[in-house]
C-alpha cells in the first residue's frame, strides 16, 4: 500500500532545528548584514576637515620661509664672495710690500757689488765703502719702521735687550749695558729681534 506523501508543513519543520526557548536565532545567510563601522557622514554632505587644501595662513607661512631661504642663501654667497676677494686683496699687498722691501736694499746690493770690483785698492778705503753700505742698509730698515738699536751705557731694557752675559765692571751702575754684542732692530710689536747685550752686575 503505497504510503502517503508529507504534507508541506510537516517536512518543513523536520527541516529546522528546534530553537530552545529565550535562545537568539542566527540570522539566515540571505539576510543583509549591517556595516559594522559606518563613516560619519558630514551634514549637508560637505567634506570634511583633511579634505581641504592650505589655509591662507599656511599659504602665507610657506611663501616667507621660502623667502627667508632665498635671502639666507643669498647672504652665505654674498659671505664668500667677501672671503675670496679680501684673500686676493691680502695676496695682492703682500706682493707689492714685499717688492717694495726688496727694490728698497737694491741700492745696498749695487753699492755691495761696487766695493767688490774694488776690492784691490786701498784697504782703507775699501773698509769705508763697507762702513757706507753698512749706514745705508740701518738706514732702509729704519725707513720700514725697524730703527737700529746698538747703544752701550744706557740701562738695561727687557723689551729691548736680551742679556747674553753679566760682568764686573767698577766703572758702570749696576744694571747697565756695557757690551753690544749684537744689535737689535724694531721697537714693541715690530721688533725684529732684541738687542744682545752684556750688563754689569749688580752689588
Amino acid at each position: 500500500m503505497p504510503s502517503r506523501a508529507q504534507e508541506p508543513h510537516q517536512a518543513a519543520s523536520e527541516s529546522v532545528e528546534p530553537v530552545r526557548e529565550g535562545a537568539v536565532r542566527p540570522p539566515r545567510g540571505d539576510v543583509p548584514q549591517p556595516d559594522p563601522s559606518p563613516r560619519p557622514v558630514a551634514a549637508n554632505d560637505e567634506p570634511g576637515p583633511d579634505a581641504a587644501g592650505p589655509t591662507p595662513d599656511e599659504d602665507e607661512y610657506t611663501t616667507a620661509i621660502q623667502e627667508l631661504e632665498d635671502r639666507w642663501r643669498r647672504a652665505l654667497a654674498d659671505l664668500d664672495n667677501l672671503r675670496k676677494r679680501h684673500a686676493r686683496e691680502l695676496e695682492r699687498e703682500r706682493r707689492v710690500e714685499r717688492s717694495r722691501t726688496a727694490a728698497a736694499f737694491l741700492p745696498v746690493l749695487d753699492n755691495l757689488e761696487l766695493a767688490l770690483t774694488h776690492a784691490g785698492a786701498d784697504p782703507d778705503a775699501i773698509v769705508e765703502g763697507v762702513r757706507a753700505v753698512r749706514d745705508q742698509a740701518v738706514n732702509v730698515l729704519e725707513l720700514l719702521g725697524y730703527p737700529r738699536h746698538a747703544e752701550t751705557g744706557v740701562a738695561f731694557d727687557p723689551a729691548r735687550h736680551e742679556v747674553v752675559g753679566v760682568v764686573q765692571d767698577s766703572d758702570a751702575p749696576p744694571g747697565t749695558v756695557v757690551e753690544m754684542l749684537r744689535p737689535g732692530y724694531g721697537d714693541g710689536e715690530q721688533q725684529l729681534r732684541p738687542a744682545a747685550v752684556t750688563v754689569a752686575k749688580r752689588e
